[in-house]
Parts: C-alpha cells; structure tokens; sequence
C-alpha cells in the first residue's frame, strides 16, 4: 500500500469511533491501533543481521558497550570493539538516528528506513556473527528527540525496534523494551539489566525563557512526586530483579544517572525518581554493582556515594561511536563535574568493563577509535 493510500486509512479508522457516536474516550494510540495493523500487513519491517548466543552458564570476564552509532556514517568501530575480544556487546541507546529528517508520518518512514540502512551495514554483520548483544535504546532509535510516555508513536516504534533486533519473547510479551539476563555460576554470576528509560517517562520540565540559549541543557529537576522514569510495571520489575542473587550486576541507563553538572536528559531532571533507584539498588541482593551509560557525545568515568544508596557508586558513560561533536579538551572545560574523575572524552569511543573474579574487582575502561585506552579505573566490589 502507498504512503498516500495509508494516510487516508488512518483518517478512516481515526473518525471511525466519532462518526459511529462512540462517546467513549479514546486515547492516540487507541486510535492508531488499527492503523498500525493494517500497516503491519502492508510493509516488511528490517531485521538485523543473524546474531550468535551466549549460553547462560558462559563466565563473563569482558563486557563491551557503546551508544550513539549513525546508521549512514563510519562502521569502523564495530571491527575496534570486536579486537577486544568481548564475552557480550551490550548496545544501550541512539543505535541510529531515524529521527532525522522525519516529517511527523505516523508510519515512522525515516526510522524504518535507518534501520533499513543498518541492517545492510556489513560491518554491524560480521560483528553479530561473532559477539553476542543485548540492546536497549534511546531516543533517537525511539523515533523523537528527547521522547518520552508522550511520544504518540511509542507502540510502533517498539514494534520496529523489537522486529528489527529480534527481541526474545519475555520483551515481545510487555510494553517497553526492558530486560534482564544472568550469566555464568558457582560464584561468578554476572546480571545485566538494560532498563528502559524512553517508553514510561514523563515529560521533562524546561526552563524559563532566556534571551541566550542555555549552553548544557534546556532541562531543570522536577519534584513533582507524580512524573515518573521507568513507570510503574519496569519499577516492580527492577525490584525483583534485583532481589536475585548475583555476584555482580551491570545496570544500563541509556542517560547518565550520577551527574548533575548539565541541563540535558538526565535522571537529576528528576530528583524523587533518582532517589528512588538508589534506594532500590541499596537494597539489592548483596552484589557489585557498575552503572553504564551513553547519550552525551562523550563519555567518562563518574563517582558519588549518595546518601540515598549508603555506598558509592561507579558510573561509566561511553558517547558516540562514529559522531563526535567537539574536543576532549574543549569538553571537559565547558562541563565541569566533581563526580566525573576523568577528562570529558568527546572523540569516538566505546565502553569496556574488565572482570577480575579472583580479585572481586573491575576496570572500567573507555576506548578510542583505535582502540586505545583514553580513561581507565580500577574499582574493587
């Protein structure tokens, strides 16, 4: 069916339910519903290159991951990461960026197309047959800049996103893109939980207008005890998760979580949601415990022992893969951060997290397009 011939489906089914003096209300995506059924039927969705397993009792020792890879720029760092040899490459956010160039269609042409794109990416092919993955995303593979539970889209988006990656069952079966996976045993247990921190969230508070554009963010902290990060479903599903036992858990966020040093997305946008992550992961069953993170176009390594958590906590952000936008140098002066212990790493780079299960400790560690190590800590649990 032509683009044309969809857009008038769906202002059939969208009057649908007004002409038949339906006077039951009816959300968006309600209304889309039918839409998006029949669209289903009409168009094939891209999916990603084969990917191998990992079997579930497999040791990790090595765990990669990075963010924001543009579909139509320089593959050159899938063949970088791959030279590190990792267990698992966990991809967590702006894997492309459909959103660009889109015109508001329902049907999400930029973004099908840009996974169109990737999916003959030879590159990203050759990697999967090699390293096993897990994925979340983050806004621009979402489908809108800075989107969140308001993105009117969000259901097709999943459907994209979970056909394209091939998402196992336990994703399919709820909304949002959230999971949870141990591997290893007899006292080397890893969990990695990707959350998901696009579908649920509420709408982000901005700030009063200026003549001048902020210069880190257009974004301020929120108390408003009903705005929500993960939503309700993906916070009970945290608590149990991480009620299991573990020996170490690796908690993705596809924004930053510890630092307040910018206006941008953030969990500091919203401070009680915050809080309550911490309080959650104090209360995990005994295990280490590292937090990744991308988004920025830069990454580094950040420390904090919040009162709400009773420990301190690791965080190591990893931005962009193939879009840079400025300078180390450049980037560490306009962000200042006493939680951030390293330089601002603006240039290319992926993420690696080294396991030492003698020692009870990890090195986190960022790359450079080379595979050069930029930062490294070492950091015992």
């Amino acid at each position: 069916m032509r683009k044309s011939a969809l857009a008038i489906a769906a202002v059939t089914l969208l009057a649908a339910p007004l002409a038949a003096g339906n006077e039951v209300e009816l959300s968006a995506e309600e209304l889309l519903a039918p839409y998006y059924a029949k669209l289903a039927e009409s168009v094939d969705l891209p999916v990603a290159p084969a990917n191998v397993s990992l079997a579930h009792d497999h040791t990790l020792t090595r765990i990669a991951f990075g963010s924001c890879n543009h579909q139509s720029r320089s593959q050159h760092m899938w063949a970088q990461i791959a030279a590190t040899d990792p267990d698992i490459f966990l991809f967590i956010g702006d894997n492309n960026y459909g959103d660009q160039g889109w015109d508001g269609d329902a049907a999400l042409t930029t973004l099908r197309e840009a996974y169109g794109v990737m999916a003959g990416t030879p590159e990203l092919a050759e990697f999967r047959s090699k390293v096993p993955m897990m994925i979340t995303w983050d806004d621009h593979d979402y489908g809108f800049n800075d989107g969140g539970a308001s993105f009117t889209y969000r259901g097709w988006s999943e459907t994209i996103f979970e056909t394209f990656w091939q998402s196992s069952d336990e994703v399919k079966s709820r909304p949002g893109v959230y999971e949870s996976r141990m591997f290893g045993e007899d006292g080397k247990v890893t969990q990695i939980i990707t959350l998901d921190t696009r579908f649920f969230r509420s709408d982000l508070e901005t700030l009063p207008y200026q003549d001048e554009r902020p210069p880190l963010g257009p974004y301020m902290p929120s108390d408003d005890a009903s705005k929500t990060m993960l939503g309700e479903a993906q916070w009970q599903w945290l608590e149990q998760e991480l009620a299991k036992p573990a020996d170490l858990r690796i908690v993705v966020s596809s924004i930053q979580v510890l630092t307040d040093a910018h206006d941008y997305e953030a969990w500091e946008n919203l401070p009680l949601e915050r809080d309550k992550l911490y309080r959650m992961l104090a209360a995990r069953e005994d295990s280490g415990l590292v937090l990744l993170s991308g988004d920025r176009h830069a990454g580094g390594i950040y420390s904090e022992a919040p009162e709400a958590a009773g420990e301190q906590l690791w965080e190591l952000t990893s931005s962009s893969m193939n879009y840079s936008f400025s300078s180390t140098e450049r980037n560490t002066a306009r962000e200042p951060d006493p939680k951030r212990l390293t330089d601002f790493i603006s240039e290319e780079n992926f993420g690696l997290v080294e396991i030492d299960w003698r020692k009870e400790e990890v090195t986190l560690s960022l790359r450079g397009s080379q595979g050069e190590t930029r930062v490294t800590q070492t950091v015992k649990w």
